[in-house]
Protein backbone atom coordinates (compact mmCIF):
# COMPACT_ATOMS: atom_id res chain seq x y z
CA UNK A 1 0.00 0.00 0.00
CA UNK A 2 2.91 2.40 0.64
CA UNK A 3 3.88 2.41 -3.06
CA UNK A 4 0.30 3.19 -4.02
CA UNK A 5 0.10 6.03 -1.51
CA UNK A 6 3.21 7.53 -3.06
CA UNK A 7 1.61 7.38 -6.50
CA UNK A 8 -1.61 9.26 -5.77
CA UNK A 9 -1.95 12.93 -4.85
CA UNK A 10 -4.13 14.77 -2.36
CA UNK A 11 -5.66 17.95 -3.75
CA UNK A 12 -8.51 20.40 -3.19
CA UNK A 13 -11.02 22.00 -5.51
CA UNK A 14 -13.58 24.73 -4.85
CA UNK A 15 -16.97 23.96 -6.33
CA UNK A 16 -20.47 25.23 -5.57
CA UNK A 17 -18.98 27.49 -2.90
CA UNK A 18 -17.25 24.66 -1.02
CA UNK A 19 -13.68 23.42 -0.74
CA UNK A 20 -13.64 19.69 -1.42
CA UNK A 21 -10.76 17.29 -0.93
CA UNK A 22 -9.92 14.55 -3.40
CA UNK A 23 -7.26 11.99 -4.21
CA UNK A 24 -6.14 11.63 -7.80
CA UNK A 25 -3.87 9.48 -9.92
CA UNK A 26 -3.31 9.11 -13.66
CA UNK A 27 -4.05 11.20 -16.73
CA UNK A 28 -6.61 11.04 -19.51
CA UNK A 29 -10.41 11.05 -19.47
CA UNK A 30 -11.97 11.66 -16.06
CA UNK A 31 -13.21 8.81 -13.87
CA UNK A 32 -14.92 10.36 -10.84
CA UNK A 33 -15.60 8.15 -7.81
CA UNK A 34 -18.17 8.96 -5.12
CA UNK A 35 -18.10 7.08 -1.80
CA UNK A 36 -20.87 6.22 0.65
CA UNK A 37 -21.61 6.28 4.39
CA UNK A 38 -19.67 6.08 6.68
CA UNK A 39 -16.66 6.19 4.36
CA UNK A 40 -14.53 8.69 2.44
CA UNK A 41 -12.26 8.61 -0.63
CA UNK A 42 -10.34 5.71 0.92
CA UNK A 43 -13.06 3.21 0.02
CA UNK A 44 -11.72 3.39 -3.57
CA UNK A 45 -8.13 2.51 -2.61
CA UNK A 46 -8.26 -0.70 -4.66
CA UNK A 47 -9.68 1.02 -7.74
CA UNK A 48 -7.64 4.23 -7.96
CA UNK A 49 -4.35 2.66 -9.14
CA UNK A 50 -6.17 0.05 -11.24
CA UNK A 51 -7.80 2.60 -13.53
CA UNK A 52 -5.12 5.32 -13.36
CA UNK A 53 -3.45 3.56 -16.29
CA UNK A 54 -6.22 4.81 -18.57
CA UNK A 55 -7.96 7.65 -16.72
CA UNK A 56 -7.47 10.63 -14.52
CA UNK A 57 -9.03 8.94 -11.50
CA UNK A 58 -10.49 11.28 -8.90
CA UNK A 59 -11.86 9.89 -5.63
CA UNK A 60 -13.77 12.68 -3.92
CA UNK A 61 -14.51 13.32 -0.27
CA UNK A 62 -18.19 14.29 -0.44
CA UNK A 63 -19.19 17.51 1.28
CA UNK A 64 -19.16 17.02 5.03
CA UNK A 65 -16.78 14.06 4.92
CA UNK A 66 -13.16 13.71 6.01
CA UNK A 67 -11.12 16.65 4.67
CA UNK A 68 -13.86 18.32 2.63
CA UNK A 69 -15.62 21.41 3.95
CA UNK A 70 -18.49 20.76 6.35
CA UNK A 71 -21.35 23.27 6.19
CA UNK A 72 -23.16 23.46 9.52
CA UNK A 73 -26.66 23.95 8.16
CA UNK A 74 -28.66 20.75 7.71
CA UNK A 75 -30.15 22.31 4.58
CA UNK A 76 -26.74 22.10 2.90
CA UNK A 77 -27.05 18.33 2.59
CA UNK A 78 -29.68 17.93 -0.12
CA UNK A 79 -29.48 16.25 -3.50
CA UNK A 80 -29.63 19.48 -5.52
CA UNK A 81 -26.42 20.63 -3.82
CA UNK A 82 -24.68 17.27 -4.29
CA UNK A 83 -25.45 17.41 -8.01
CA UNK A 84 -24.00 20.94 -8.24
CA UNK A 85 -20.88 19.74 -6.41
CA UNK A 86 -20.31 16.97 -8.96
CA UNK A 87 -20.93 19.21 -11.96
CA UNK A 88 -18.49 21.76 -10.54
CA UNK A 89 -15.81 19.13 -9.96
CA UNK A 90 -16.07 17.82 -13.53
CA UNK A 91 -15.84 21.30 -15.05
CA UNK A 92 -13.30 22.55 -12.51
CA UNK A 93 -10.92 19.74 -13.41
CA UNK A 94 -11.11 20.78 -17.04
CA UNK A 95 -13.45 18.09 -18.37
CA UNK A 96 -16.79 18.15 -20.14
CA UNK A 97 -17.70 14.55 -19.30
CA UNK A 98 -16.67 11.70 -17.04
CA UNK A 99 -17.17 8.08 -16.18
CA UNK A 100 -19.10 8.43 -12.92
CA UNK A 101 -18.74 5.69 -10.30
CA UNK A 102 -20.80 5.70 -7.11
CA UNK A 103 -21.34 3.42 -4.13
CA UNK A 104 -24.04 3.72 -1.45
CA UNK A 105 -24.76 7.46 -1.02
CA UNK A 106 -22.31 8.11 -3.83
CA UNK A 107 -24.47 5.80 -5.93
CA UNK A 108 -27.60 7.78 -5.03
CA UNK A 109 -25.87 10.98 -6.11
CA UNK A 110 -24.65 9.31 -9.30
CA UNK A 111 -28.19 8.14 -10.22
CA UNK A 112 -29.58 11.63 -9.68
CA UNK A 113 -26.70 13.26 -11.54
CA UNK A 114 -27.35 10.98 -14.52
CA UNK A 115 -30.99 12.05 -14.45
CA UNK A 116 -30.08 15.75 -14.25
CA UNK A 117 -27.00 15.88 -16.51
CA UNK A 118 -26.78 12.87 -18.84
CA UNK A 119 -24.81 15.00 -21.29
CA UNK A 120 -21.94 15.13 -18.80
CA UNK A 121 -21.52 11.36 -18.56
CA UNK A 122 -19.79 8.89 -20.84
CA UNK A 123 -20.75 5.92 -18.66
CA UNK A 124 -22.35 5.32 -15.28
CA UNK A 125 -21.27 2.68 -12.75
CA UNK A 126 -23.35 2.04 -9.63
CA UNK A 127 -22.37 -0.24 -6.75
CA UNK A 128 -24.97 -1.47 -4.25
CA UNK A 129 -27.46 1.34 -4.49
CA UNK A 130 -30.77 0.88 -6.29
CA UNK A 131 -32.30 3.39 -8.64
CA UNK A 132 -34.18 5.92 -6.46
CA UNK A 133 -37.54 4.83 -7.89
CA UNK A 134 -36.80 1.21 -6.96
CA UNK A 135 -35.68 2.20 -3.46
CA UNK A 136 -38.88 4.20 -2.92
CA UNK A 137 -40.88 1.16 -4.01
CA UNK A 138 -38.83 -1.06 -1.72
CA UNK A 139 -39.61 1.08 1.32
CA UNK A 140 -43.26 0.15 0.91
CA UNK A 141 -42.38 -3.46 1.81
CA UNK A 142 -41.91 -4.73 5.39
CA UNK A 143 -38.72 -6.53 4.37
CA UNK A 144 -36.92 -3.38 3.19
CA UNK A 145 -38.32 -1.26 5.99
CA UNK A 146 -36.67 -3.63 8.46
CA UNK A 147 -33.40 -3.48 6.53
CA UNK A 148 -33.56 0.33 6.57
CA UNK A 149 -34.21 0.71 10.31
CA UNK A 150 -31.08 2.84 10.74
CA UNK A 151 -32.45 5.52 8.40
CA UNK A 152 -35.25 6.18 10.87
CA UNK A 153 -32.87 6.19 13.84
CA UNK A 154 -30.73 8.78 12.07
CA UNK A 155 -33.69 11.21 11.93
CA UNK A 156 -33.30 11.82 15.66
CA UNK A 157 -31.24 14.79 16.87
CA UNK A 158 -27.99 14.16 18.78
CA UNK A 159 -28.67 10.53 19.70
CA UNK A 160 -27.11 9.03 16.54
CA UNK A 161 -23.99 11.16 17.03
CA UNK A 162 -23.73 9.95 20.62
CA UNK A 163 -24.11 6.33 19.61
CA UNK A 164 -21.66 6.41 16.69
CA UNK A 165 -18.86 8.11 18.62
CA UNK A 166 -19.09 5.73 21.59
CA UNK A 167 -15.99 3.77 22.54
CA UNK A 168 -13.70 5.83 20.32
CA UNK A 169 -16.00 5.55 17.25
CA UNK A 170 -16.03 1.77 17.40
CA UNK A 171 -19.59 1.63 15.95
CA UNK A 172 -18.17 3.10 12.72
CA UNK A 173 -15.75 0.21 12.42
CA UNK A 174 -18.43 -2.29 13.41
CA UNK A 175 -20.84 -0.92 10.81
CA UNK A 176 -18.30 -1.69 8.11
CA UNK A 177 -16.59 -4.88 9.20
CA UNK A 178 -19.56 -6.31 11.05
CA UNK A 179 -21.80 -6.25 7.98
CA UNK A 180 -19.14 -7.51 5.56
CA UNK A 181 -19.10 -11.11 4.37
CA UNK A 182 -15.35 -10.98 3.77
CA UNK A 183 -14.31 -9.48 7.09
CA UNK A 184 -10.64 -9.94 6.22
CA UNK A 185 -11.08 -7.22 3.59
CA UNK A 186 -10.61 -4.65 6.36
CA UNK A 187 -7.39 -4.40 8.33
CA UNK A 188 -7.12 -2.63 11.65
CA UNK A 189 -5.45 0.21 9.77
CA UNK A 190 -8.39 0.45 7.37
CA UNK A 191 -10.90 0.59 10.21
CA UNK A 192 -8.81 3.18 12.04
CA UNK A 193 -8.85 5.34 8.91
CA UNK A 194 -12.66 5.29 8.83
CA UNK A 195 -12.92 6.07 12.53
CA UNK A 196 -10.45 8.94 12.23
CA UNK A 197 -12.35 10.45 9.29
CA UNK A 198 -15.65 10.30 11.21
CA UNK A 199 -13.99 11.87 14.25
CA UNK A 200 -12.99 15.06 12.43
CA UNK A 201 -14.75 18.17 13.69
CA UNK A 202 -18.27 18.43 12.30
CA UNK A 203 -18.02 15.29 10.19
CA UNK A 204 -20.39 13.01 12.07
CA UNK A 205 -23.31 15.43 12.06
CA UNK A 206 -22.65 16.28 8.42
CA UNK A 207 -22.67 12.60 7.46
CA UNK A 208 -25.94 12.04 9.31
CA UNK A 209 -27.53 15.10 7.72
CA UNK A 210 -27.59 13.23 4.40
CA UNK A 211 -30.11 10.89 6.03
CA UNK A 212 -31.98 13.65 7.83
CA UNK A 213 -32.95 15.11 4.47
CA UNK A 214 -33.51 11.81 2.67
CA UNK A 215 -37.29 11.70 2.95
CA UNK A 216 -37.82 15.32 1.92
CA UNK A 217 -35.14 15.76 -0.77
CA UNK A 218 -34.26 12.35 -2.23
CA UNK A 219 -37.07 9.83 -2.01
CA UNK A 220 -40.20 11.86 -2.86
CA UNK A 221 -41.91 10.42 -5.92
CA UNK A 222 -41.15 12.06 -9.25
CA UNK A 223 -41.34 11.20 -12.90
CA UNK A 224 -37.90 9.81 -13.59
CA UNK A 225 -36.57 10.20 -17.11
CA UNK A 226 -35.17 7.12 -18.82
CA UNK A 227 -31.37 7.18 -18.43
CA UNK A 228 -29.74 6.61 -21.80
CA UNK A 229 -26.17 6.62 -20.47
CA UNK A 230 -24.61 3.12 -20.67
CA UNK A 231 -24.89 1.86 -17.09
CA UNK A 232 -23.27 -0.95 -15.11
CA UNK A 233 -24.65 -2.06 -11.73
CA UNK A 234 -22.45 -4.22 -9.50
CA UNK A 235 -24.24 -5.79 -6.55
CA UNK A 236 -22.94 -7.74 -3.58
CA UNK A 237 -25.77 -10.19 -3.03
CA UNK A 238 -25.48 -10.40 0.77
CA UNK A 239 -26.06 -6.72 1.46
CA UNK A 240 -27.68 -6.46 4.90
CA UNK A 241 -29.10 -2.99 4.24
CA UNK A 242 -30.34 -3.24 0.65
CA UNK A 243 -32.03 -6.34 -0.70
CA UNK A 244 -31.07 -7.77 -4.08
CA UNK A 245 -34.71 -7.53 -5.14
CA UNK A 246 -34.29 -3.75 -5.32
CA UNK A 247 -32.33 -4.27 -8.54
CA UNK A 248 -35.16 -6.11 -10.27
CA UNK A 249 -36.87 -3.96 -12.88
CA UNK A 250 -34.12 -1.35 -13.06
CA UNK A 251 -34.17 -1.73 -16.85
CA UNK A 252 -37.48 0.19 -16.80
CA UNK A 253 -35.43 3.28 -15.91
CA UNK A 254 -32.20 2.61 -17.84
CA UNK A 255 -32.14 1.90 -21.56
CA UNK A 256 -28.65 0.35 -21.69
CA UNK A 257 -28.10 -1.62 -18.49
CA UNK A 258 -25.76 -4.39 -17.38
CA UNK A 259 -25.96 -5.98 -13.92
CA UNK A 260 -23.22 -8.09 -12.34
CA UNK A 261 -24.15 -9.89 -9.11
CA UNK A 262 -21.41 -11.02 -6.76
CA UNK A 263 -22.39 -13.89 -4.42
CA UNK A 264 -20.99 -14.23 -0.90
CA UNK A 265 -20.31 -10.49 -0.80
CA UNK A 266 -21.79 -7.73 1.32
CA UNK A 267 -22.53 -4.05 0.89
CA UNK A 268 -18.88 -2.96 0.71
CA UNK A 269 -18.48 -4.69 -2.63
CA UNK A 270 -15.48 -2.82 -4.09
CA UNK A 271 -13.53 -3.48 -0.90
CA UNK A 272 -14.68 -7.04 -0.23
CA UNK A 273 -14.14 -8.26 -3.80
CA UNK A 274 -11.87 -5.64 -5.42
CA UNK A 275 -10.35 -7.83 -8.11
CA UNK A 276 -13.73 -9.01 -9.36
CA UNK A 277 -15.21 -5.51 -9.21
CA UNK A 278 -12.23 -4.13 -11.11
CA UNK A 279 -12.59 -6.82 -13.75
CA UNK A 280 -16.28 -6.10 -14.26
CA UNK A 281 -15.60 -2.37 -14.54
CA UNK A 282 -12.72 -2.91 -16.96
CA UNK A 283 -14.85 -5.20 -19.14
CA UNK A 284 -17.65 -2.64 -19.15
CA UNK A 285 -15.26 0.13 -20.16
CA UNK A 286 -13.54 -2.11 -22.74
CA UNK A 287 -10.06 -0.84 -21.98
Amino acid sequence: MSDLKNAWEHKYITTNGLKLHYVTQGTGPLMLMLHGFPEFWYSWRHQIPEFAENFQVVALDLRGYNDSEKPKAQSAYIMDEFIKDVAGVIKGLGHEKCVLVGHDWGGAIAWCFADAHPEMLDKLIILNLPHPAKFSQGLSTPQQLLRSWYMFLFQLPMIPEFLLQAFDYQPIAQTIQGTAVNKNAFTESDLAAYKNAAAKSGALTAMLNYYRNVFSHFLPSKNWEIINVPTLMIWGENDTALGKELTYGTDAYVSNLQIQYIPNCGHWVQQEQPQLVNRYIRDFLVI
